[in-house]
């Protein structure tokens, strides 16, 4: 039996066959970091959050305290989105807490979601100017069918990552997981039972979105910092 030659060179291994392009741009995708998509969503929020003010204004007057009194109800719709983005914010970093990495379809998801809460202020400023006129019904049909979208395109967000652990840190609790599943599903229905109320009594209805955050603000608490 023939010994081979020590004093000849060892042979280069075979490379390794090319992967599939559509896999390793899936595998690729599929290991993005948070990092950027969360600095990305905290500035969208955080735009949102201030657009809020600009409807609260007063024009120059001899009576300054009255037209301070007059403009209740733009603090009112103010005060109210305010807390609602606030409390969308909290949920979305607290999903994001237990999110190890996102994908594309995840970052368009993400991206749909955060122009609705950009679009917020919109219809805030809708209530502000009609809750005291004959309009209100429309404006509060406006308001809730955006939290409505939104509310829908978060538990889309979050049910897609979850979804066997698809997108989750492989160290999450499965037990924080479940309830936040059980806290997310019912917001979308909430909101719109809300907004069918606006069909009949427009006040109700402003009523209900403003007890809803409220009740979110309650629910947030009761979670310890998890979403409620």
């Amino acid at each position: 039996m023939s010994q081979p030659d020590p004093a000849e060179p060892p042979q280069p291994a075979e490379p390794p066959h090319p992967a599939d392009p559509a896999a390793a741009a899936t595998a690729a995708t599929s290991t993005i970091s948070t990092a950027r998509l969360e600095t990305f969503s905290d500035g969208v929020f955080a735009i949102a959050a201030t657009l809020l003010i600009l409807d609260v204004h007063t024009t120059t007057s001899h009576h300054l305290g009255h037209s301070l009194l007059h403009l209740w109800p733009s603090y009112a719709a103010y005060a109210v989105s305010f807390l609602t983005i606030g409390i969308i914010w909290i949920n979305h970093h607290t999903v994001f807490g237990l999110i190890l990495k996102v994908n594309r379809l995840f970052l368009l998801i993400n991206v749909c979601f955060l122009m609705l809460v950009a679009f917020i202020p919109f219809p805030t400023s809708l209530i502000a100017a009609q809750l005291r006129g004959h309009d209100l019904g429309p404006a509060a049909v406006a308001y809730g069918a955006t939290l409505t979208v939104t509310a829908a395109f978060f538990n889309a967000l979050w049910f897609y990552a979850a979804d066997h652990h698809r997108l989750l840190d492989p160290a999450a609790d499965p037990r924080v997981a479940r309830g936040i599943s059980r806290s997310y599903l019912p917001g979308p229905f909430i909101y719109l039972a809300a907004t069918l109320v606006a069909l009949v009594s427009p006040v109700t209805s402003v009523v209900l979105f403003a007890l809803i955050t409220v009740f979110y603000i309650l629910e947030s608490s009761r979670f310890g910092g998890s979403p409620g």
